[in-house]
């Protein structure tokens, strides 16, 4: 794969402050116990409290509260990671390796459909609705990994965010098991 090098550089710094889910500073305080609680028992507390307290509806949040706003939280991801695909495909001048990332932009794109639906299926309280949808939004997350790690097609600002991804998804769904 051939990148011109000013534009891999800007690309790389673009990918590194985009890749940001922390982006939203906590201007409030949040239920702490609540959230602790939750986070802690989706095994991966400090990815999960990130999450939740980036987002201002975390003050009142109760266990759906926490559970739609790591939804949100990923929903955000896919839609950041979607971009960056075709973004990074756009530079990319090896026909193969740019039908992956639109592929893969386009799996992040129905991701992201995914999140909304599932949101949509927490709030009707059709929990098993909801980690259908997350798993089914994770599996396309997974595969679009898979497939640009053995091509060699990933970067490390790309694969942390796919990482958290992964996180929070597992996350989300240890949390709603629990309803």
């Amino acid at each position: 794969m051939r990148i011109a090098l000013p534009l891999y550089t800007l690309f790389l710094f673009l990918l590194s402050i985009s890749f940001d889910h922390g982006g939203h500073r906590n201007l409030v305080s949040a239920d702490e116990a609540l959230i602790q609680s939750e986070c802690h028992n989706a095994d991966v507390p400090t990815t999960c409290i990130r999450c939740v307290k980036s987002n201002p509806r975390s003050e009142s949040a109760n266990k759906i509260g926490i559970a739609a706003i790591i939804l949100s939280c990923l929903s955000h991801s896919a839609g950041v990671q979607s971009a960056n695909m075709t973004d990074l495909a756009m530079y990319t001048f090896e026909k193969d390796a740019k039908q992956m990332l639109l592929n893969c932009a386009t799996g992040f794109f129905e991701a992201q459909v995914d999140l909304v639906n599932a949101t949509d299926q927490l709030m009707n309280e059709d929990y098993n609705g909801t980690n259908s949808l997350v798993k089914q939004a994770l599996v396309r997350e997974v595969k679009c990994r898979r497939i640009l790690e053995d091509r060699q097609l990933t970067y490390a600002a790309m694969v942390y965010d796919m990482r958290v991804y992964e996180e929070l998804s597992n996350a989300v769904m240890r949390i709603v098991d629990r309803f």
